[in-house]
C-alpha cells in the first residue's frame, strides 16, 4: 500500500466535498487526511486528500474523482516535489514553575509558538510535517496533553507547477 497525496480543485459549491468523500467511502478507501479551503482562482476549492492503496486502487480513484462534475482537476502530487504542512494545536499541562519552563524550552526547540496561556496550562501552535508534530507530541506526553487537534495535511508543488495547469 502506497500513500498518495491528491490536490483537487474543484468548483466551490454545496455538497460537493460530500461528494468527493463519499466517492473514497463507497470504495472502502480510508481518507488518511483531508483538507479543505479556497485557493487562488475565484469560486473554487482546493481539496487535499491523502489515501493508501495499491497503483489499480489509487488509479480507479483519480478516474472516479474525475468524474465528478464539479471536480475541474485532479492531480497525484506525491512523485512531484513539493512541500506539504499540517498545523497542531496541543494545550498541555503546565504548572508554574519548573514544569511549565520545560514545556517552553520544547515549544521553542520546535519553533512552535505559544498562543495561550492558563494557570495551569499552555496551548502550542505548531507547523511542520507529520514527523515533527509527533516529535513534538511525544516530548509532550510526560507534561499531560489535555488537548490537541490536527489539520489534515495541505501540499503544493515546488516551482510553477500549478493543479491548473498539472505540469
Amino acid at each position: 500500500m502506497n500513500r498518495h497525496i491528491f490536490s483537487v480543485l474543484v468548483e466551490d459549491s454545496p455538497g460537493v466535498l460530500s461528494r468527493v468523500t463519499g466517492l473514497f467511502s463507497r470504495r472502502g478507501f480510508n481518507i488518511e487526511s483531508l483538507a479543505v479551503g479556497t485557493c487562488e482562482q475565484p469560486q473554487t476549492s482546493r481539496i487535499t486528500i491523502v489515501v493508501s492503496g495499491n497503483d489499480v486502487q489509487i488509479e480507479q480513484v483519480k478516474k472516479q474523482l474525475n468524474k465528478l462534475i464539479e471536480v475541474i482537476k485532479v492531480l497525484d502530487i506525491t512523485e512531484a516535489e513539493h512541500v506539504e504542512r499540517e498545523l497542531a494545536l496541543i494545550k498541555v499541562k503546565a504548572d508554574p514553575g519548573d514544569a511549565r519552563s520545560e514545556v517552553l524550552q520544547v515549544a521553542g526547540i520546535f519553533r512552535a509558538k505559544i498562543i495561550d496561556v492558563g494557570s495551569d496550562s499552555l496551548m502550542i501552535e505548531i507547523t511542520g510535517d507529520s514527523g515533527k508534530i509527533a516529535a513534538i507530541e511525544d516530548l509532550l506526553k510526560p507534561y499531560g496533553v489535555l488537548e490537541m487537534v490536527r489539520t489534515g495535511k495541505i501540499a503544493l508543488q515546488r516551482g510553477t507547477a500549478t493543479v491548473c495547469t498539472g505540469r
